[in-house]
């Protein structure tokens, strides 16, 4: 068996080269690391174009027996510990990756679902992640994002959407404006968060056929789209704080959409 312990090795360079959102543009993947997440992937069936093990670990059986069996279906590549930690993203490093295609094959939005949650330039690619562990928390299957969110597929992202990544399509809008007048041609109607007066509470809401719009953790939703809404809605708050986490007001909404619908 082949074990690469050179960082000039092709394979290398190119697994490196992921890091970077213009290469994973490019290449149409990007990086999962560590044991859960390899077997995730696996589990649920992602394109999987590549796995990279570290010798070491292999060796030392620190990655389960019944995973290495059905790693060994796959195009797998050992590497020195050295050179694993080198392409590596994490402190502490478990000794497998994979590069995995990306699952946005189709632009088509679903308008079978009851709500479709669209991000408004998020930042913080740990709103971003826990956003789409949130959406796939409640059996939605699918996220717009505009031109300006963070890249879904950045390490960062993909760690803490959990696994989140293999089963939400990621659909990236040129110009959510547009999409969201699309949408709306579908019967959905647009629901912004806005802290303003005439919001009205979440809990008087009815999300069915509606559209989530969470904007920018600092600008909140940009004023056309504010413009182009059917209803501005907020969260109530009893405290002194008077705004939350894009991802924990998210998650509030969205539950609220489920308590609803277990209601019936």
């Amino acid at each position: 068996m082949n074990v690469i312990s050179s960082k000039d090795n092709e394979i290398i360079k190119s697994v490196k080269k992921l890091k970077e959102k213009k290469y994973r543009d490019l290449e149409n993947a990007y990086i999962v690391e560590g044991i859960k997440m390899v077997k995730e992937a696996i589990l649920e069936k992602a394109s999987i174009r590549q796995i990279i093990i570290c010798d070491d670990c292999e060796k030392s059986d620190s990655i389960p027996k019944e995973l290495m069996y059905e790693i060994a279906k796959y195009d797998c590549t050992y590497v020195t510990s050295k050179i694993f930690k080198y392409i590596s993203e994490v402190q502490t490093p478990q000794g497998v990756l994979a590069v995995i295609e990306k699952n946005n094959g189709s632009s088509d939005i679903n308008y079978n679902e009851d709500i479709i949650v669209a991000l408004d330039d998020i930042q913080d690619p740990g709103n971003l992640g826990t956003i789409l562990r949130t959406v796939d928390s409640v059996g939605l299957t699918q996220i717009l994002v505009s031109k300006g969110t963070a890249d879904c597929y950045n390490p960062k992202v993909v760690r803490s959407s959990m696994g989140a990544i293999y089963r939400v399509k990621v659909i990236e809008c040129d110009d959510l404006l547009e999409t969201l007048k699309e949408v709306k041609r579908n019967k959905f109607k647009i629901l912004v968060t806005s802290l303003g007066d005439n919001s009205k509470n979440i809990y008087d809401m009815k999300y069915n056929k509606k559209v989530l719009v969470i904007g920018n953790e600092a600008n909140g939703v940009e004023e056309r789209i504010m413009n182009l809404a059917d209803e501005k809605i907020k969260i109530p708050m009893l405290g002194r704080t008077e705004s939350l986490n894009a991802a924990v007001a998210t998650g509030i909404v969205l539950y609220e959409y489920v308590r609803q619908k277990l209601e019936k």
